[in-house]
């Protein structure tokens, strides 16, 4: 008995049903980069200050009632604090003036009467429905990050799942119930509901992405096998990524955009008949005569003969067939060391893609278009990387590109931030620091593309893996320099900070409000001389505060 391939070889390597194949699994991760990412725009934080009940103040007090604070070198009101209500009421019940006070002698209370959210670019989110901000600021990045505790759990089960049931069952019933997860998530009335949904959303989004990826390299021929796998599936996550803000933007309540974003699942639901079961894995379970059957219909579409007996042997070779489990990766002491130099390079590599991914609504600039501008700059990564597998080994090529990736976000350390400078120094320096992040996170992304293979050391000599290297290197510091003067043509944006939030934040939690009290104080000072000098019979304002 040959193998798989030789024994379905008179299919050829392309043909309709490959193709057809090929492009409706490629058509799946396409949910993937939509139901991905949606966290960030459902969980941005809208500008938020206290919430004052009106009718108590006059007009003069509700503008000074929050006091403002230095944020990233730009003076804006308090998020989180405000002036006590019930001193400011008797000021303003006296008839006192905010400019006739040194309001730093005010003391501060929380909000204890809720907050006030803009909804200029967002109408809801989880942070403005449920007051996630300030104290319960926690609880957003809680939220994501049951996400990827789903993940750990999908991705431990699917492969055991799949194996057992089938990876049709085991894709479509992912699809399924991620959906209605999603859409069930939309209904959610606390946040704790929402995260528990969130979990499981992300254990069957991590078993669709598994299984369907699993399904195509068993079942598509050799030749488009690779390019599925290196470019299909992660170019057309790509698309879903890139279309998701676009949706976003369309539909600004978070609630709804769930709902739209689970609707869209419906369109998959033709696929069940169109998809089949992988032949090998029926043949790994004895189905011989389903697997021959679907091989057939494959013959049928590429309109080639098959043979009478397409696995002969397959019978008597299927009942000593060895099980394999994730215990298998830890048998011997080679594995164990592949096995954890692998997981210790998806830690470091997922850390910074999703580090950028999940902050893009962070940034300076329209969130939308940072979200779109992320998922634009993989593009040019993903089609490269498929040719770097193509005529370069892995081993060198994986190192190179993790000194050069972590070189670059050591640079940003040297980079002087630009918050604390000047409107001229910034629009020079954001052109330059853009060029650095979004060429440094192209080399991020790059990385998730390249597989260990100990086969490509056989390939090419020491000589041959020189002159594809250099020709590589060239094209990207072409690239990156192209990058650079591109960004030079484009209007200042923060959006294209692709690893701004990289950068430590300078924010604290401590109020201090030093400038500002210091410029009040000095105001005070001179508008209570002239005051006095003009009015020699109004009573000092301070003292009626200290009194109150």
């Amino acid at each position: 008995m040959g193998s798989y391939d030789e024994d379905t070889a008179f299919l050829g390597q392309k043909g309709p049903f490959f193709a057809l194949l090929f492009f409706l699994l490629n058509a799946i991760y396409i949910s993937t980069g939509l139901h991905g990412l949606y966290i960030v725009f459902v969980g941005a934080s809208p500008s938020h200050h206290c919430r004052v009940p009106e009718g108590n103040l006059s007009e003069e007090w509700m503008r000074a009632v929050i006091p403002e604070e230095m944020v990233n070198g730009k003076l804006q009101a308090s998020q989180c604090w405000r002036y006590s209500l019930e001193t400011v009421g008797n000021l303003s019940a006296h008839g006192v003036s905010p400019q006739d006070l040194n309001l730093t002698d005010i003391n501060l209370e929380r909000c204890v009467d809720g907050w006030r959210y803009s909804t200029d670019t967002f109408s809801s989110t989880i942070v403005s429905e449920w007051d996630l901000v300030c104290d319960s600021k926690w609880r957003v990045p809680f939220a994501t990050s049951t996400l990827y505790m789903g993940y750990l759990l999908g991705s431990l089960v699917s492969g055991q799942l799949s194996d057992r049931f089938g990876r049709k069952k085991v894709l479509f019933t992912s699809l399924a119930a991620e959906a209605l997860l999603m859409f069930a998530q939309s209904f959610s009335h606390s946040w704790l509901l929402f995260c528990l949904l969130y979990f499981f959303v992300g254990t069957f989004q991590i078993s669709l992405y598994l299984t369907a990826f699993v399904l195509g390299s068993e079942v598509l021929s050799k030749s488009l096998r690779v390019l599925f796998t290196t470019l299909g599936a992660f170019l057309h996550y790509c698309i879903g990524y890139m279309v998701l803000p676009w949706i976003a933007f369309a539909v600004r309540d978070w609630r709804i955009l769930l709902r739209v974003l689970s609707g869209v699942t419906v369109v998959y639901v033709p696929l069940w008949w169109l998809i089949p079961e992988s032949p090998r894995w029926l043949l790994s379970q004895g189905r011989v005569l389903e697997s021959e059957a679907i091989v057939r219909e494959a013959a049928k579409k590429n309109k080639v003969p098959a043979p009478e007996v397409i696995f002969s042997q397959v019978k008597e070779a299927g009942s000593q067939c060895h099980q394999y489990s994730v215990l298998d990766v830890l048998r011997t002491s080679e594995i164990r060391k592949t096995t954890f130099m692998c997981l210790l390079l998806w830690m470091a590599i997922n850390i910074g893609y999703f580090g950028l991914s999940l902050n893009t609504a962070n940034l300076s600039g329209d969130p939308f278009l940072n979200c779109f501008l992320s998922a634009v700059t993989e593009v040019p990564a993903y089609i490269v990387s498929t040719f770097l597998l193509k005529s370069c080994p892995r081993r060198p090529v994986l190192s190179a590109f993790l000194i050069i990736g972590g070189g670059f976000l050591l640079l940003l350390q040297m980079i002087p931030d630009i918050r604390a400078h000047n409107t001229h120094t910034t629009q020079h320096s954001r052109p330059v620091l853009s060029a650095f992040l979004i060429i440094g996170g192209g080399f991020l992304l790059l990385l998730q593309m390249i597989p260990d293979s100990k086969s490509s050391q056989h390939t090419h000599n020491t000589t041959q893996h020189t002159q594809h290297s250099r020709p590589v290197l060239s094209a990207f510091l072409i690239i990156g320099g192209g990058f650079l003067l591109l960004l030079q043509m484009i209007p200042d944006r923060g959006g294209f900070l692709l690893l701004l939030q990289m950068i430590p934040d300078s924010k604290s939690s401590q109020h201090t409000h030093t400038h500002t009290h210091t410029t009040q104080h000095n105001t005070t000072q001179h508008n209570t001389t002239q005051h006095n000098t003009t009015q020699h019979n109004t009573a000092d304002p301070c003292s009626q505060l200290s009194s109150l």
